[in-house]
């Protein structure tokens, strides 16, 4: 994983809230303070703020710097236009397992915590359990900063494919052992968040979107 580095935008104010009244979209609120991890090129943070008509609430972030996104995907800088127009937090660099130690997000508390398909990188078959060690303890990192960044009603969501090999990733024990239980888990459609747009993230084929098959989303609280 990359290490952290300095942002690009500076937080919003944790009680700025909308005159438009509260929206939903699915699982989130516009009056959620919502953390987005490991963004693609940031069309899932850009579906929410779309439909929420703002992204003030919103901290967006990616562990590739902006040069490396740039040359991922073709429309990640329009997606982070919009996004800031909107009044979205954009920070790049963010390692998913050292988050909470990020100068611009240790002092803050969300929410909503999200990760859609973490994934540590294509490094050979995801059958083989060096592989899905690696994709465990990319979670397991995760699930340790994520808990120190929420707030005591709050909810951290992970969105990922069932199916075997993935089922043994155990996702539900990796947030167990993280003082995290389980008390939710619903079926992940890409629909439900218009604009939304998988990407693969790694290789010559980064921009091109994943086959999802079963997949679901599954909600943590606090012990």
């Amino acid at each position: 994983m990359q290490s952290p580095e300095r942002g690009t935008a500076v937080l919003v104010n944790e009680n700025v809230r909308g005159s438009h009244g509260e929206k939903w979209v699915k699982h989130y609120s516009s009056d959620h303070r919502i953390l987005l991890v490991g963004e693609g090129d940031f069309s899932f943070s850009l579906s929410l703020a779309v439909s929420f008509g703002s992204g003030s609430n919103i901290v967006a972030t990616s562990v590739d710097t902006l040069g490396a996104l740039i040359k991922k995907y073709k429309k990640v800088e329009s997606n982070l236009e919009t996004l800031k127009n909107l009044g979205a937090t954009i920070l790049h660099g963010v390692d998913a397992t050292q988050m909470q130690r990020h100068e611009s997000l240790r002092m803050h508390k969300f929410d909503r915590i999200v990760f859609n398909f973490p994934h540590a990188g294509f490094y050979g078959s995801e059958n083989n359990p060096y592989i899905i060690e690696m994709h465990r303890s990319l979670l397991r990192g995760f699930f340790s900063n994520a808990i120190l960044m929420l707030k005591t009603d709050g909810e951290v969501h992970v969105t990922h494919k069932t199916a075997h090999p993935y089922c043994l990733w155990n996702i539900e024990e990796l947030a167990s052992s993280n003082s995290l239980n389980l008390i939710d888990s619903v079926d992940f459609l890409i629909n439900d968040y218009p604009g939304y747009s998988n990407k693969r993230g790694d290789g010559p084929k980064s921009d091109n979107p994943f086959p999802l098959g079963e997949c679901r989303t599954f909600k943590f609280t606090m012990s």
